[in-house]
């Protein structure tokens, strides 16, 4: 197994490791996404409110849907941490 250098990118270019994946991800791509991801978790957020109002609300779809929007959070914070790294010196 041989080990290779990374690739080389242009000036300007900020590129970030996916643990998840093994991939790279550019900024713009990771910003597309982190904005998808906040409007997914904005929908849930107005559908979890919708559900609670009702006077019987579906426990069970209740906390399905909060826990996925819990995953969509923790998915935000990884976005998030990718385009601005907490660089310690």
């Amino acid at each position: 197994m041989s080990l290779s250098s990374p690739p080389v990118h242009g000036p300007g270019q900020v590129v970030a490791e996916l643990v998840m994946k093994g991939g790279i991800m550019e900024e713009g791509e990771a910003r597309i996404r982190l904005q998808g991801v906040l409007v997914e978790h904005a929908d849930l957020d107005a559908a979890i409110a919708a559900l609670s109002q009702q006077a019987s609300p579906d426990q069970l779809q209740l906390m399905r849907l909060k826990k996925r929007k819990l995953q969509l959070k923790d998915r935000i914070e990884h976005l998030r941490d990718i385009l601005n790294p907490d660089i310690i010196a």
